[in-house]
């Protein structure tokens, strides 16, 4: 059975940083896509970034390359998303989410078979 799971959400202050964290089962990494989507209010759910390990790309939405970074512990089954730079409008619920195999869109949500049930991100002073 496919679970993800994610924490690490919380309050930060623009310019902090944050990491999150997706524990998963029941797949392997090598297999799957993992991706980090958010959700903030009034807006509809967008793609943060995506790693492939198929063939070992990570693929950015424009506004976070550069401050949002993947990285991956196979020994503890957990992807974490760390991001930097926080803004206010960087809040949201952020979601990981696992994809056997990605199409054509990684940003499309229906690219992806499984779901967390997301974690709050508050960037505010």
């Amino acid at each position: 059975q496919v679970q993800l799971v994610e924490s690490g959400g919380g309050l930060v202050q623009p310019g902090g940083s944050l990491r999150l964290s997706c524990a998963y089962s029941g797949f392997s990494l090598d297999d799957y896509d993992i991706g980090w989507f958010r959700h903030a209010p009034g807006k509809e759910r967008e793609g943060v970034l995506c790693f492939s390990s198929k063939n070992d790309r990570t693929y950015y939405a424009g506004s976070m390359k550069g401050r949002f970074t993947i990285s991956r512990d196979t020994a503890k089954n957990t992807v974490y998303l760390q991001m930097n730079s926080l803004e206010p409008e960087d809040t949201a619920v952020y979601y990981c989410a696992a994809a056997e195999s990605i199409a054509l869109d990684w940003t499309a949500e229906y690219e992806y078979e499984y779901w967390g049930q997301g974690t709050q991100v508050t960037v505010s002073s």
